[in-house]
C-alpha cells in the first residue's frame, strides 16, 4: 500500500514539475498560434482587398489570399514550436521524407493541382465564356483548383478535371456566339429584297448584336433552292432563344411577303416518255 502511495506521489510530483516547466511555454505557444490564426485571416482579407483593384479572376484572388494566410500561419507555428524547444532541423527532415512518400502516392491529385494552377494563372478562359474541349462544350460556370464546370443549354452540368484540360485543344468562343442558320428560297425570288428583309428582321431582334455585324448572303446554290446563310452574333445565354425567334420571324415574314420556300424537287426521266416528270421529295 505504501509503495502505491509513493508511486502516486511521484507521479504527482512529476506532473507538477512538468506543469511548472512546460506550462508557461504551452500557454505562450497557444497564444502565439491564436495570434497567428488571427493574423493569417487579417492578411488574407487585406490581400483580397488589394487584389480587388486588379483585373484578376475570383479563383486567382482566392488562391493568393489563402496562400498568404497559410504562409503567415506557418510562420507563427514555427515560432510556437521554437518556444516549446522543438528542434526544427530533424522535424524538417522527417517532413521532407514523409512529403516525398505522400507526393508519390498522390501523383494524380498533385498533377491535377498543378494543372489547376496553370489554368488559373494563364487564364485561357473566363467564367461566362463558351468553350469547347474535346467532345464537351458549354458555358463556363465555375473555375476551381481541381476542375472546371460547364453548363449546357439543357441546364445540365459537366465537371472536367483540370488535368483533362491542360494540353488539350481548346476552342474559346468568348461570351458571344455566332448562329449558323440557313433558309432556302426559290430561284425566281428577288434576292436583294430577300436579303434586305432578313437584315431588317435581325436589326429588329434585341438579342442580335450590332457588333460584330451579322452576315447574310447566298450560301449555296442547291438543286431546287437558293440557300441563304444567316449568321448573326448573340450573347451566349441568348443562343437558343435567338435561334428560335429568328426562325419564326423569317417564316412569318416570308409568308407575309409571298416569298416561296421551295420543297426539294427532283426531275425524273422515264424511258419512252417525251416529257420529264417533276417529283417533290
Amino acid at each position: 500500500m505504501s509503495e502505491s502511495l509513493q508511486a502516486l506521489d511521484q507521479v504527482k510530483a512529476t506532473a507538477i514539475d512538468m506543469g511548472i516547466k512546460f506550462g508557461p511555454r504551452l500557454l505562450v505557444a497557444g497564444i502565439i498560434l491564436l495570434v497567428g490564426y488571427m493574423a493569417g485571416r487579417w492578411a488574407g482579407v487585406m490581400v483580397t482587398r488589394l487584389l480587388a483593384r486588379f483585373k484578376l479572376e475570383a479563383p486567382v484572388r482566392q488562391l493568393i489570399a489563402r496562400l498568404v494566410q497559410l504562409f503567415v500561419l506557418c510562420l507563427f507555428v514555427i515560432m510556437a514550436m521554437q518556444n516549446l524547444g522543438v528542434e526544427l532541423l530533424p522535424l524538417v527532415a522527417g517532413l521532407g521524407v514523409a512529403g516525398a512518400g505522400i507526393a508519390l502516392a498522390l501523383q494524380g491529385v498533385l498533377g491535377n493541382i498543378v494543372a489547376g494552377l496553370t489554368i488559373i494563372f494563364t487564364q485561357p478562359f473566363h467564367v461566362g465564356d463558351y468553350i469547347s474541349i474535346g467532345d464537351e462544350e458549354g458555358e463556363v460556370l465555375d473555375i476551381s483548383l481541381f476542375n472546371t464546370t460547364l453548363g449546357h443549354t439543357d441546364r445540365s452540368r459537366v465537371v472536367i478535371p483540370s488535368r483533362k484540360i491542360v494540353g488539350e485543344i481548346l476552342h474559346n468562343c468568348g461570351q458571344i456566339r455566332r448562329l449558323s442558320l440557313s433558309v432556302g428560297v426559290a430561284y425566281g425570288s428577288d434576292l436583294p429584297a430577300v436579303l434586305a428583309r432578313i437584315n431588317a428582321l435581325l436589326s429588329a431582334n434585341p438579342r442580335v448584336l450590332e457588333t460584330p455585324a451579322p452576315v447574310v448572303g447566298v450560301g449555296q446554290l442547291g438543286d431546287s433552292a437558293i440557300s441563304i446563310t444567316i449568321a448573326p452574333w448573340v450573347k451566349v445565354p441568348d443562343y437558343e432563344a435567338a435561334t428560335s425567334e429568328i426562325h419564326q420571324a423569317v417564316l412569318a415574314a416570308f409568308r407575309a411577303d409571298g416569298i416561296e420556300i421551295p420543297y426539294p424537287q427532283r426531275v425524273v426521266h422515264l424511258a419512252g416518255s417525251p416529257t420529264p416528270l417533276s417529283a417533290s421529295q
